[in-house]
């Protein structure tokens, strides 16, 4: 099959949306179908992975996002020789999607991998719960309909789109990971970042960004630190600038000395590594949706501790592969606590951590993707009688 992924952003952007197209691009591409990534960005930017299609676009700040409306006449003609749209992102690549692709007649997957109504509390802090809300209610519904399979990577996901009242069929198939290279992973040597054996080392992995709740995780660490003086925790990841240089400032404001280490970007293929090293996982985040660095951890072996919220709630299972706890200060800090104090307990946990993980290996979610693109394909009919479709197919003729 031609299968054309259709996401707002791409590389050089990081993101576990960019980690898991990739991967699945790979997968699928080993499995002899032949993959296409459509996404806009800076043209001058010249990706050396095969089967990547830019169409150029705004750049939003230094963000890492690019805004455009439409693909090129090059992308546009491409994707509609597709034989499966698989679209990330409702809205510019969702749009889009439905404009090139239903009057080429093409199956079309929209995946939802965020929670939309909760990026939008953490980025337009000002604006009432009760408009974005209804402004999704608005949106969401009409999309999922128009799409012809939506597909929800956890249980939890799949509420949270009920509650948005999307009524049609929604099949829940995890987001995969490769992870031999965390069931296998060598740590990375202590001595070389300055740490001892015998050191507790808390590590966080993902972007620095208002929607994971970082604030909160260092004030909880604060804690910690105070009752535990060999624990440390390490950040690994970046994100916009401005956020990013905030978090670090709170971090200096807790004078916690060099307790708390900004590592910055590392290559993906060194995560492992630095995974294998330490000692517990930590995450406050409660916008995760199919959180793969928690997946990643519990594949190296870590016990998670999180906040109950759809996404990591979904992923780890209290008190058998980790802790969660409310979103609660005090609660957070007392659980995590003890999960630095019992040595026993942790090898307990990422022992069942490891085990556990096996359910999202990319090789099973992989084959039970395919399975839904063979048979959406399979039983594919055009709708008929919708004028929207009959005028765009016509304007498409005159490349309106």
């Amino acid at each position: 099959m031609k299968i054309g992924m259709m996401v707002d952003s791409y590389k050089p952007y990081v993101s576990g949306i960019t980690n898991y197209v990739e991967l699945n691009k790979c997968f699928l591409e080993n499995a002899g179908h032949e993959i296409f990534v459509f996404t806009f960005g800076d043209m001058k930017y010249l990706e050396d992975e095969p089967g990547v299609v830019y169409s150029k676009g705004v750049p939003l700040a230094d963000s890492g996002f690019y805004l455009s409306l439409r693909y090129s006449r090059t992308a546009k003609k491409l994707l509609q020789n597709m034989d499966i749209v698989h679209v990330h992102h409702p809205f510019l690549s969702g749009r889009l999607a439905l404009h090139y692709c239903r009057p080429a007649q093409i199956p079309i997957v929209f995946t939802n991998h965020t929670r939309y109504d909760l990026y939008a509390q953490a980025y337009l802090p000002l604006m009432p719960h009760e408009i974005s809300h209804g402004l999704l209610q608005a949106y969401m519904p009409s999309f999922c309909q128009e799409v012809d399979l939506v597909i929800a990577p956890s249980a939890g996901m799949e509420k949270a789109l009920r509650k948005l009242d999307v009524n049609g069929h929604i099949a829940v198939i995890p987001n995969g990971v490769d992870l031999k290279n965390f069931h296998n992973a060598e740590p990375l040597p202590r001595a070389e970042l300055g740490f001892k054996a015998d050191d507790l080392l808390l590590v966080y992995a993902g972007r620095l960004a208002p929607e994971k709740n970082l604030p909160f995780l260092l004030e909880s660490f604060a804690g910690v630190a105070q009752a535990i003086p060999n624990a440390y925790l390490l950040i690994l990841g970046g994100g916009i600038r401005q956020f990013e240089e905030e978090t670090k400032n709170f971090a200096a404001e807790l004078e916690l000395g060099d307790r708390i280490r900004f590592m910055g970007r590392i290559p993906y293929n060194q995560l492992p590594a630095y995974l294998a090293m330490c000692d517990i996982f930590v995450t406050a985040s409660i916008t995760e949706v199919h959180p793969l660095s928690v997946i990643e951890a519990l594949g190296a072996g870590l016990p998670v501790m999180g906040i109950h919220s759809v996404g990591v709630g979904d992923t780890v299972q209290d008190g058998v592969t980790g802790l969660l706890s409310t979103e609660e200060l005090p609660a957070f800090t007392a659980k995590l606590t003890r999960l630095c104090l019992d040595a026993a307990l942790r090898i307990k946990m990422g022992e069942a951590a490891r085990r556990e993980s096996a359910i999202y290996d990319i090789g099973r979610t992989t084959q039970l993707m395919l399975e839904q693109y063979e048979t959406l394909k399979r039983g594919y009919k055009p709708r008929k009688g919708d004028w929207s479709v009959h005028l765009k197919k016509l304007l498409e003729e005159f490349d309106l």
